[in-house]
């Protein structure tokens, strides 16, 4: 009974799930068509029921029938959580009249309500006697296995990898989507980046991806597979013209060899390996407008403030909290802490601050919430002042300000210190007794001889005098140090990477080999920058290299760091084993003490 139950409630559930999930309205039609041919189109409703759909006919085809409906639903519970979606697939079928290339227009359905519509779509319809040409003389197709025969030259426009860019000029700090696209006519066997494109001048923002060839796209009037290999958002750290180099693949591509076996012929798969380099992204970074207002420290998008006092009665030595929220998208993980403006009679604590960041499309948006706890000392009645948030907008052009406001507060007068326990009133209340007069030895001796015509006198004099002199001496010098910012960093920049080595060996032990390798490249840029004092967002591995060479290090040293750097940025694309790691690790600081021991500082 309770089986039947469950049987009975499932369409129930999946028409619940399948209430709040996306509802979409796509089409499909195939990517190659020969005159004459006939050729299915297909209208996809996910998620909804659908009525009303319009289609309009295409040009140089002739509507043979349609549409033909089918329904479908899937239902699937993964880690307790339930998934699910049904589809509606309207197809149409048609003729090709003629060759060119055509434009499927957008159609339309009523579904929940609304007009969906899909978009326009274009194809291309070939001449009936391309089909009859040998297969070595068409050129490369995804869905024509017959033109990718073994021994063909693969061409730059069959397998090749874009860098795109959403924006052509930007803002410093404004966010920019980068995509990282593979596009092939073949299928690959493997893919190893031998060099990741490097994005010098910029901060990023990663955004996880699953490289998957599962999708087809239309690219300068050609059909390919493509793969999205790195999604992330940058933000640009300075003006002018900022350049993100190309990168390079080792790429094995699948082509056929056609093998007569008598009465039937099979295609037998051969590998290929191929070189490929991408392009290079460039974008024209524009410098913020000057002068800035008062206030400003950054902060590009479109923001909000909110702020709130906890509580409404205060009291002297009790804690209380004022939260500050900043909302919106743009470079909002690197806003710094508003700076309030406190009362002197209030004791201040360090700011908690809390960012939770998410990417939407090319940009970011999420909310950055700060609590200041602070504690009256004294009674009486205070403000809290308020702050002057200052951000760029890039859509308007021009500086926003925004203000919170002014928080009076009464304070009244709180609990003091702890009261004394029983046993320290006891000794208060006989310390106030009237003692008895003591009247000391009778008998006393006194001896008048000068203190200054002792030895030990002297000596104490002497000694106070030496270290004096000790303390005087490094106190210069370390001021000296101090003021010395680089030689400073430099000094400690071994001692910091080792730290930051710690947590990388955390990660290794953990086996995750994500944040091992994000870890590690932290350490390895963070220690560069120390040591050689230069910003992150300036070094690049030729600076690298140049400015180890002419510090005295090794040759073989600087190899060593520039190929342990490639390998942090390529394990992302491929997995990498336990003894891989541990060998990375144990090279990163083999290559560390070979700097600190060769290195001319």
């Amino acid at each position: 009974m309770k089986r039947l139950s469950i049987i009975l409630l499932l369409p129930i559930f999946m028409a619940l799930y399948a209430a709040g999930a996306d509802v979409t309205f796509t089409v499909k039609a195939p990517t190659r068509v020969y005159e004459g041919e006939k050729f299915p189109v297909t209208f996809r409703l996910t998620n909804a029921s659908g009525s009303d759909l319009k289609a309009p006919p295409i040009e140089g085809c002739t509507l043979l029938f349609g549409p033909s409906t089918s329904t479908s639903q899937s239902y699937s519970v993964t880690n307790g959580r339930a998934v699910s979606s049904s589809a509606v697939e309207y197809t149409y079928y048609y003729r090709a009249d003629k060759a060119g290339r055509f434009t499927i227009p957008a159609a339309s359905v009523l579904a929940e309500g609304k007009r969906l519509s899909t978009k326009a779509t274009q194809f291309t319809i070939h001449e009936r006697a391309e089909r009859d040409k040998p297969a070595s003389q068409r050129p490369v197709a995804v869905d024509d296995p017959d033109t990718q025969t073994a021994g063909r030259r693969v061409n730059a426009d069959d397998v090749f990898v874009r860098i795109i860019l959403s924006k052509s000029s930007a803002y410093e700090q404004e966010a920019i989507g980068c995509t990282i696209k593979l596009y092939t006519k073949y299928s690959i066997s493997s893919f190893l980046p031998t060099r990741q494109p490097s994005f010098d001048g910029f901060l990023i923002q990663e955004v996880d991806v699953q490289p998957a060839l599962n999708e087809v796209e239309n690219y300068r009037g050609q059909d390919y597979m493509t793969a999205i290999l790195k999604r992330c958002i940058i933000f640009p750290q300075k003006s002018g013209r900022l350049t993100i180099n190309s990168g390079n693949y080792d790429i094995s591509v699948v082509q056929y060899d056609n093998v007569n076996m008598g009465m039937f012929q099979v295609r037998q798969p051969r590998e290929t390996k191929i070189k490929v380099s991408s392009n290079t992204g460039s974008i024209d970074i524009m410098p913020l407008p000057q002068p800035a207002p008062d206030g400003f420290s950054g902060a590009v998008g479109e923001f909000t403030v909110d702020s709130r006092l906890v509580g409404n009665s205060f009291r002297t030595n009790d804690p209380a909290t004022l939260i500050y929220t900043v909302k919106g998208t743009g470079n909002i993980k690197y806003i710094k802490e508003p700076v309030i403006d406190f009362p002197s009679e209030f004791e201040q604590y360090t700011p908690k601050s809390d960012i939770d960041a998410t990417v939407t499309g090319n940009d970011v948006s999420g909310t950055m919430t700060v609590e200041y706890t602070f504690v009256p000392q004294s009674v009486g009645e205070f403000s809290i002042g308020s702050d002057r948030f200052v951000y760029f907008n890039p859509r308007t052009r021009n500086y926003v300000t925004l203000k919170t406001p002014v928080y009076p507060i009464k304070v009244a007068k709180g609990l003091a210190s702890a009261a004394p326990t029983a046993d320290q009133k006891d000794i208060q209340n006989k310390n106030s007794d009237i003692r008895h007069i003591y009247l000391g030895e009778k008998h006393s001796s006194f001896d008048h001889q000068p203190v200054m015509t002792r030895t030990w006198y002297w000596m104490l004099w002497l000694g106070c005098l030496v270290a004096t002199c000790v303390v005087i001496f490094i106190n210069r010098n370390n001021a000296r140090r101090h003021a010395d910012v680089a030689g400073m960093r430099t000094a400690k920049a071994s001692k910091v990477a080792r730290r930051r080595l710690r947590t990388a060996r955390k990660y290794l032990d953990a086996g995750d080999s994500d944040k091992f390798y994000a870890e590690l490249l932290r350490a390895l840029w963070g220690y560069l920058s120390d040591k050689l004092s230069i910003p992150v967002s300036q070094l690049s591995r030729d600076s690298i290299a140049a400015t180890l060479l002419s510090r005295g290090c090794r040759q073989e040293d600087v190899d060593s760091l520039v190929e342990i750097l490639d390998t942090c940025e390529m394990a992302r694309y491929t997995p990498e084993s336990s003894s891989r790691m541990d060998a990375t690790y144990e090279s990163s600081i083999a290559v560390i003490n070979n700097l600190e021991r060769n290195s001319g500082k």
